[in-house]
């Protein structure tokens, strides 16, 4: 787990990082062959269990979607988000951070920043928890969404977030929705890798939702890139198994016992 996190880390400046999500060891399986960092999102309460938000996804589910992920991983980094109000004092994080390290076989944890929780990150890491940060928009504590660092106040304090958050121990950071200038800046500021989503090509890595990028989902804000059209291969898959289950072609004497 160490040599894996120390590898991230000596990746800042060298080469992009780069980094997806994953639900299901089936994904992750595929993702692993390319991936530096495999991301177990709270965005499976929006991708996978239609909710509005992440704000409702619990622990155990996490951690049962982890452990898939996990099964398909033999080289990436495995990276667990903490739902919201699992981590909301010390106590709390350390024994819910443990438990998914102990269930899952994970890598690592990410805490989105509340302003202030710089102290939960330091604490897991002396425990020996890598800690990964999530500045910007962050959509366990900011109800509407919008674009972060576009006056030079904000610009301001997202680099001090960040900077608390490398001084607290966190071996990296995720910059979401952040103006190019800003991210740009908070990148050269901090020795650890930023890993954007919408946060520019100025980022040492990048990350989406995985099935965004392959059409799957049908969310298609401006930051995101469709790879591919997942969805579209389904339904022609779909219609050509329907055509054939009607027209008795399906199934085949080599499809039977």
């Amino acid at each position: 787990m160490i040599t894996k996190v120390k590898n991230i880390i000596n990746k800042k400046n060298k080469s992009p990082l780069v980094c997806l999500t994953a639900y299901s060891k089936t994904i992750s399986q595929i993702l692993d062959k390319y991936c530096d960092i495999i991301l177990v999102g709270d965005s499976l309460a929006n991708v996978l269990y239609a909710m509005n938000n992440t704000h409702q996804i619990s622990l155990n589910t996490m951690i049962r979607h982890a452990y898939s992920v996990r099964q398909g991983i033999k080289k990436s980094l495995c990276v667990v988000d903490m739902p919201k109000n699992t981590y909301n004092n010390i106590i709390d994080a350390k024994k819910n951070a443990k438990k998914i390290l102990r269930k899952t076989k994970c890598h690592a944890v990410k805490i989105e920043d509340n302003g202030k929780n710089e102290k939960i990150i330091k604490s897991l890491v002396k425990l020996g928890i890598p800690v990964m940060g999530h500045i910007g928009y962050t959509p366990q504590f900011k109800k509407k969404f919008k674009i972060q660092g576009k006056t030079k106040l904000q610009k301001k304090e997202l680099i001090n977030r960040a900077i608390k958050i490398e001084q607290a121990g966190a071996f990296s950071i995720v910059l979401e929705c952040i103006k190019t200038i800003s991210a740009k800046e908070i990148t050269k500021n901090i020795k650890i890798p930023t890993i954007g989503i919408g946060a520019s090509k100025y980022c040492d890595g990048q990350i989406l939702v995985t099935d965004d990028l392959l059409g799957l989902s049908g969310f298609k804000p401006k930051f995101v890139k469709q790879y591919g059209n997942i969805k579209k291969i389904i339904e022609k898959s779909v219609q050509h198994y329907k055509k054939e289950v009607i027209n008795k072609n399906f199934p085949k004497k080599n499809n039977s016992y």
